[in-house]
């Protein structure tokens, strides 16, 4: 891209570069905009459907022009997952239980992913240090301040769970797309590769796997696991923390 677009000549991070020029008119757009624009347009046709041009006609601006605001179309993603990360309704104080205060910022992710879904696709590291990712990490670190460990290990279970909530929801956005492809119910197909199942583990060949479905009781409730599954994250950690003070570990 010609550099008159505004694509800069070395790394740049967008949250470093102004919004607009200290002389000259008035910009017509803003980077809110442009993010909202996009965020749409991904939340009604999915991520393959955002670009620049896209983006550009959604705000009434030209293809051209819009890299005046916005240089790189990684700059867009990380200004697009920014926005959606201000979503969260963060308390002004923790409540003081820091295991409750994550289940909830747990939960509150999952439900923003479910929001939207192609989130998981963009993010990256980076992307957690924008303004509203920064907000919401400041949050989360005095939430844990009653949890007796240092800071990298913090920072750590963060991203434990947050790795852990963005595969959970992967998985169910996976789920879901493919079930809408399919010419056939869910249930239907679950019911085809349950036979499929139960001919291959009944001949013998596999019979730790035969016994654990036998075993495994109803259908699995997915907000109960999930519920599960963060929770004995954040009771290790909070177990590695009362072993570590004790000298058991």
């Amino acid at each position: 891209m010609p550099a008159s677009t505004g694509r800069p000549a070395a790394p740049e991070v967008i949250w470093t570069r102004p919004e607009r020029a200290a002389r000259g008119p008035r910009p017509a757009h803003n980077r809110a905009e442009i993010a909202a624009a996009a965020v749409r347009i991904a939340d009604a046709e999915g991520i393959d459907a955002v670009s620049m041009r896209r983006v550009a006609a959604e705000v009434g601006a030209g293809t051209m022009s819009l890299y005046n605001y916005v240089p790189r179309k990684e700059d867009l993603h990380e200004l697009m997952v920014d926005a959606v990360t201000g979503e969260y309704e963060l308390p002004e104080e923790p409540s003081g239980d820091w295991r409750a205060d994550l289940m909830a910022l747990a939960r509150a992710s999952r439900d923003l992913l479910r929001r939207h879904p192609w989130v998981p696709r963009l993010y990256t590291s980076v992307h957690g240090f924008s303004p509203n990712g920064l907000r919401y990490l400041e949050h989360c670190l005095a939430a844990l301040e009653g949890l007796d460990e240092d800071d990298a290990t913090k920072m750590e279970l963060l991203a434990v769970v947050h790795g852990a909530v963005m595969t959970y929801v992967g998985n169910e956005v996976a789920t879901q797309e493919r079930s809408r492809a399919l010419p056939w119910t869910p249930l239907e197909e679950q019911a085809a590769r349950m036979a499929y199942l139960t001919d291959r583990v009944g001949g013998g060949a596999y019979p730790r796997l035969a016994a654990a479905l036998a075993n495994a009781g109803p259908a699995v409730d997915l907000d109960a696991y999930f519920e599960r599954t963060i929770g004995r994250i954040l009771d290790a950690y909070g177990r590695g923390a009362r072993e570590d003070r004790d000298g058991n570990a």
